[in-house]
């Protein structure tokens, strides 16, 4: 498959998915824009095409959540998430990711949510929750820290020689995290 039966199959419904988050048709074009560029780049990586569709739209996702995050603005992530339907019997890694989330401690949960999620500055975090700001860095680092490590237990992702999280995702039955 080339990125062009790819655009020919999606971009449409991608498109819509994307104006459904963002509200901008101009902005929606960017995120879609740089979505297909990351489908081009990483195609080969795929290793199942019965996954093609929730894959491209995990990208389109990661791309809205990268465009809040770059603006700096906030949005409802429960809204976000429910208005996502993505063919539901697919394990992703979404959902091994809930699952670590939810086993941290809120110690860490917490800060690193205000952080990745909310996209506030640590120092806003550390006066939000009455301590330091090494401490929050601390907590946000150690949370990101136990994500990895949670995939790394859950579906034996491995660090590759830049230090980049890489592997698949196992099937549900197989996975520790998402039984």
């Amino acid at each position: 498959m080339t990125t062009k039966d790819v655009w020919t199959s999606y971009s449409d419904d991608l498109k819509n998915f994307i104006i459904s988050k963002v509200k901008n048709a101009e902005i929606a074009d960017d995120i879609l824009q740089d979505t297909f560029m990351k489908i081009h780049t990483n195609l080969h990586t795929l290793k199942d095409l019965n996954k093609l569709k929730s894959w491209c739209f995990t990208i389109a996702r990661n791309s809205v959540l990268n465009y809040w995050k770059t603006t700096n603005q906030t949005f409802e992530i429960a809204n976000f998430e429910s208005e996502t339907n993505i063919i539901d019997d697919i394990h992703t890694e979404k959902d091994c990711l809930r699952g670590i989330i939810q086993n941290l401690l809120e110690k860490y949960r917490k800060p690193l949510f205000l952080s990745d999620i909310k996209g506030l500055k640590q120092k806003d975090i550390a006066l939000k929750l009455e301590q330091s700001l090494s401490t929050t860095k601390s907590q946000i680092q150690r949370a990101r820290k136990l994500i990895a490590k949670g995939f790394i237990d859950c579906c034996g992702f491995q660090f590759d020689k830049k230090g980049n999280l890489t592997g698949e995702i196992q099937d549900k039955k197989d996975c520790k995290v998402c039984k």
